[in-house]
């Protein structure tokens, strides 16, 4: 099996519009698949945590991820990120700009989602990633995050 870094610049998807978070959830999904992170059942359980609570966490991110019973769709840690520009609702007028999916193996989930969430608890970081021209620039707002 390929081992890949968490983030890499085929995880991140410029200027997507999705209609809907449910369709947000599916393209942060299927790039996981894609990349090799997940089994494909992953993008359901995505969906199904998020019918249990959202995971919008403010300043305009989302950061869908599987159910706990989903863990073992998991093959190896890593998010993807999708850039909406004109943001997608997540309900109750919460709207994100920026939606990060996630697949922690072994409880590597945890120490992601606080890198991820300091990277994001900074306006300006987000707005930057929201307004990025290039995958480059995401890279480098979220080094930490590979590291």
């Amino acid at each position: 099996m390929v081992t890949h870094s968490i983030l890499n610049k085929e995880n991140i998807v410029l200027n997507a519009q999705p209609k809907t978070k449910e369709e947000a959830i599916r393209l942060a999904g299927e790039v996981l698949v894609k990349q090799g992170y997940v089994a494909p059942a992953y993008v359901d359980a995505m969906l199904e945590r998020e019918e249990l609570t959202s995971t919008y966490i403010g300043n305009n991110v989302a950061i869908p991820h599987g159910t706990e019973a989903a863990k073992a769709l998991v093959e190896q840690s890593g998010i993807s990120i999708v850039q909406v520009p004109g943001g997608v609702d997540f309900g109750g007028g919460n709207m994100a700009t920026i939606v990060i999916g996630i697949a922690g193996k072994d409880g590597e989930h945890l120490d992601i989602l606080s890198k991820l969430a300091l990277v994001c608890a900074e306006a300006d970081n987000v707005e930057a990633m929201a307004n990025a021209k290039t995958e480059e620039d995401i890279l480098a707002l979220l080094h930490e995050v590979n590291g």
